[in-house]
């Protein structure tokens, strides 16, 4: 029996959603690179969207050619698995990395005192960074630029797991148009829930206090991401 279009709709938005709230992967890392980089809601947005679509399009990509050309779904999800592992050891690599830098650089920037002597004989303690002053800014513009690309390939290689076997083989089994129908929704409805979590959590965020934890900032960000990566691995989330 042919199941009424609208029931197979909102099973795959229903499973959309479900896939991207469980896997704290689809946001946190953002919402971490978000606040460590003072990104702005826009580039936030833009970063998250970006990397939402290259998650979904190559699953869809995948999907489409194993449709195509007729491949067993058991070699489709094997594929799936590979992709799965390398995009979790990448995300571990990219949160340790970042996560070490981060604390470096925490270290770097702690205030600390000098004593400063006058000509008159009066002396006091000055209280310095020497973080601004001794870095380069073409440092601060690289990982400004490049954290955001990392995210993107990583992503690129993260699968959607549900959406091949669920959604468009079964739907491809039917007609083309459902498996176009089902492919739309499940990528708009995740793309949109990463972008709701995303800027919510950072709109929370940005009413907290953190003034003494700013500087650890980066190091904070780097273990969020080391995480996600280590949960995805390790305990399948």
């Amino acid at each position: 029996m042919v199941t009424d279009l609208p029931v197979i709709l909102f099973s795959a938005g229903s499973i959309a959603f479900l896939h991207t709230i469980l896997g704290p992967d689809h946001y946190l890392p953002f919402v971490a690179m978000s606040k460590s980089g003072q990104w702005s809601l826009r580039k936030t947005s833009i970063v998250t969207i970006l990397c939402g679509s290259g998650h979904v399009l190559s699953s869809v990509l995948l999907g489409v050619v194993g449709v195509g050309f007729g491949v067993a779904l058991s070699n489709i999800t094997f594929l799936q698995s590979i992709r799965g592992n390398l995009a979790a050891w990448a995300l571990i690599a990219f949160g340790l990395v970042y996560s070490i830098w981060g604390i470096r650089t925490a270290i770097r920037n702690r205030p600390h005192q000098h004593p400063h002597s006058h000509n008159h004989g009066f002396e006091h303690d000055h209280l310095h960074k020497h973080h601004k002053t001794h870095l380069h800014p073409h440092t601060e513009s690289a990982e400004k630029y490049k954290s955001p690309w990392i995210l993107f390939t990583i992503f690129l290689f993260g699968p959607c797991e549900p959406l091949i076997p669920l959604l468009m083989y079964p739907a491809a089994k039917e007609s083309v148009g459902r498996l176009v129908a089902v492919t739309a929704v499940f990528a708009v409805v995740t793309i949109i829930t990463m972008l709701t979590v995303v800027l919510v959590s950072c709109y929370g965020l940005s009413l907290a206090k953190f003034s003494r934890l700013s500087r650890y900032s980066h190091a904070m960000a780097g273990i969020t991401i080391l995480l996600c990566g280590v949960s995805i691995q390790f305990f399948g989330l």
